[in-house]
């Protein structure tokens, strides 16, 4: 049986790539660049890459970049994108718990939860890390959002993503304050027009939480922002008003 994450996105990337959160691809694609001084023989990998628009955007900037995904439809459409796009990327149907590179990239970026958060065991989403880090050269850079643990404790996350989403939540949502979890049902609209039901569970981090587990990992220069799309800025300080955050890694 298919895990939610999986079933959301077997006919969806149409529907996906409408979405408010995909429109901020330029200016999120600028920090990226400026965090790697625009040297252009960094070999990035995108994980979680989804129908490919980050990944797209850096190679049109010139720069080497993989994308993985799970999904299999999603990275269809991403070739399809870069095909039109005129660009190479590679891209890769894989899971990012157990990717199989190895001291390979100079940059990983995993933007809008493309994977990590989504797992349903923390054991899970700590591979995922694991996998990135396994990943990166020695003297790598790991850029990621991730959902903030500090935001659903003062405010409604279900009244956040009704307003800022093509896809609604129903009433029924639960956040559990010993698991940061959110548990939730989702009315996804596919690509055919048909609307699907779908449980879903996420995991928030605190600040906290992100810094042990990339020390866990040798990072030894960890920054956490708070996350803005399509502006991401080292100069916004984390505060319980940023649904995401945004984690700068380096060892």
């Amino acid at each position: 049986m298919k895990k939610w994450y999986q079933e959301m996105f077997v006919n969806y990337a149409d529907e996906y790539d409408k979405e408010d959160f995909t429109r901020g691809t330029e200016g999120e694609v600028a920090f990226i660049e400026k965090e790697i001084n625009y040297q252009k023989d960094v070999r990035m990998l995108d994980i979680g890459c989804g129908t490919g628009r980050h990944a797209i955007e850096l190679a049109r900037k010139g720069y080497s970049v993989i994308g993985v995904d799970l999904s299999e439809s999603m990275i269809k459409k991403a070739r399809e994108k870069a095909e039109i796009a005129e660009v190479e990327v590679n891209f890769e149907i894989g899971d990012a718990r157990d990717l199989q590179f190895e001291n390979q990239f100079d940059l990983v970026i995993m933007i809008c939860e493309g994977a990590f958060c989504l797992m349903e065991t923390d054991e899970m989403n700590f591979q995922i890390l694991e996998s990135a880090a396994r990943s990166l050269k020695k003297e790598g850079k790991f850029i990621f959002t991730a959902l903030n643990g500090l935001f659903p404790l003062y405010n409604n996350v279900k009244d956040f993503i009704n307003s800022n989403s093509i896809e609604k939540v129903s009433g029924e949502y639960k956040f559990d304050i010993m698991t940061f979890r959110d548990r939730s049902t989702h009315e996804v609209l596919d690509n055919d027009g048909n609307n699907r039901f779908l449980e879903c569970e996420e995991r928030y981090y605190l600040p906290s939480e992100i810094t042990w587990l990339l020390k866990s990992l040798n990072f030894n220069k960890i920054d956490i922002y708070g996350c803005k799309l399509g502006k991401f800025s080292r100069d916004d300080e984390l505060t319980t008003e940023y649904y995401e955050m945004l984690v700068v890694a380096e060892y």
